[in-house]
């Protein structure tokens, strides 16, 4: 027979598990896996290990309103290099993204400049709750997102009444960031002038475990499923472990590396974010639960801002930082580690989402799949420079961080979107199908 593409020598990472076979596709799917036949182009992966395409599904490419942070060229370009195939991207821009309009303005803006597949949320608002049963089934639509407490962007719905209106509208899994503004708000005299570390004294457990209580009741009491985003306490985790049948969760990188005690001395602000991060017991308590199976994913959150903007003095400075580019090589950092297996690994960045958002033909190395290939060095050692980076905000709180594991290749739909640190030909994102939008 005859392919487009022959992925020669690797190890293949199947659903049950790592198999020594050749990879042959055709029309930007997966045609076969071992067996024998020609190819228009062949890549030597011997010595290598191909993922499922890592799908980060929690990322803000700033685009419209603040590209001087990021837009979506960059921020895809950042995705590729880092080993990523598909972004969820956030609503909160300028304006945000809550109507039809919007997210027709997005998908318009990424054809032709987006590296990886792509799919934009909408943000849930006082004004458009009636609106979201039928925003959320517009095609290369992630689904609805919630700002319970705020961030960057003036997105917020955060008493219950005006929450129970947004869950009774539409039937997909809405994405959640459960902070409570209302005890926020209260504890602002927490926070310390010129003092990062009071950070997560401001925004506390109390203020996160509280959120994450209060959108579990309301989702239960709506009959709607939600996705509770960038979780940072231990005690989060094992009340969302015992509400699985409702909620599914995700936890980063950001959190299950650093901690407050060596960030905030050593990175200052650039270590500032929503849900902060917190301390090393907390981060360890993460740890913890992800060996128990709760988090359901692992997203960047991807949320730059320029090198000025960050070196603001506290409070004033914004909270976020870039992430897309290091999420696949800090994990497989921590894969070298031990602190968990390759295969749990592949669950949190690719079978995950697929499962729990309803993705259409991504996930896992399957005939009939995408050819959306994450192709890795385990055993590469090397160290995160400021050179490699690509997101235009210029900076990473990694940097100088040495790693072993390293990206070596992002095929996204049978094309090459990166090899060994170099772009491919083209742009060639598309839009990711869901089942809620192509079936119903």
């Amino acid at each position: 027979m005859n392919f487009d593409l022959v992925l020669r020598g690797g190890t293949v990472h199947l659903p049950g598990g790592p198999v020594a076979a050749d990879l042959w596709v055709s029309d930007g799917r997966i045609a076969a896996i071992g067996g024998a036949g020609e190819a228009g182009q062949t890549i030597d992966c011997t010595g290598l290990d191909i993922l499922p395409g890592v799908i980060d599904s929690q990322v803000h490419f700033r685009e419209p309103g603040m590209v001087h942070k990021e837009d979506l060229e960059s921020g895809s370009v950042a995705a590729v290099l880092g080993g990523v195939t598909a972004v969820f991207e956030m609503p909160n821009t300028r304006p945000n993204t809550d109507s039809a309009e919007a997210i027709g303005d997005k998908l318009t803006r990424a054809k032709g400049r987006m590296w990886c597949d792509h799919a934009f949320y909408v943000g849930a608002t006082n004004r458009n709750a009636a609106e979201l049963a039928e925003l959320e089934r517009l095609p290369g639509t992630a689904g609805v997102k919630i700002f319970m407490g705020a961030s960057t962007g003036d997105l917020l719905v955060s008493d219950d009444a005006q929450l129970a209106t947004v869950l009774a509208s539409g039937h997909r899994r809405v994405a959640i960031h459960a902070e409570d503004e209302a005890r926020m708000n209260d504890r602002r005299d927490y926070r310390v002038a010129g003092d990062p570390s009071s950070h997560p004294v401001w925004r506390d457990d109390e203020s996160a475990i509280l959120a994450t209580r209060r959108i579990l009741s309301l989702a239960r009491a709506a009959g709607r499923r939600i996705h509770v985003l960038h979780v940072t306490t231990p005690a989060e985790l094992a009340l969302l472990g015992a509400n699985k049948d409702i909620a599914t969760c995700e936890v980063t990188p950001q959190h299950l590396t650093l901690a407050g005690e060596e960030a905030y001395p050593t990175l200052g602000t650039f270590a500032q974010m929503n849900p902060p991060i917190r301390s090393g017991a907390h981060r360890e308590g993460l740890w913890h639960w992800l060996g128990q199976g709760v988090p359901d994913v692992i997203g960047s959150d991807h949320a730059p801002h320029s090198r000025e903007e960050k070196a603001t003095a506290y409070p004033d400075s914004p909270s976020g930082m870039p992430g897309v580019q290091t999420l696949l090589p800090l994990m497989l950092d921590h894969v070298a580690a031990g602190r968990l297996t390759l295969q749990r690994l592949i669950e949190l960045t690719s079978a995950g989402p697929q499962r729990i958002f309803g993705i259409v033909g991504k996930g896992r190395i399957a005939v009939g799949y995408d050819a959306d290939f994450s192709i890795v060095d385990l055993k590469a050692r090397w160290t995160v420079e400021e050179s490699w980076l690509a997101s235009r905000a210029g900076w990473s709180p990694f940097t100088g961080r040495t790693l072993t594991g390293r990206p070596i290749g992002t095929i996204v739909r049978g094309r090459v979107a990166m090899w060994d640190s170099a772009l491919g030909e083209a742009a060639d994102g598309q839009p990711i199908r869901f089942e809620s939008t192509e079936f119903g």
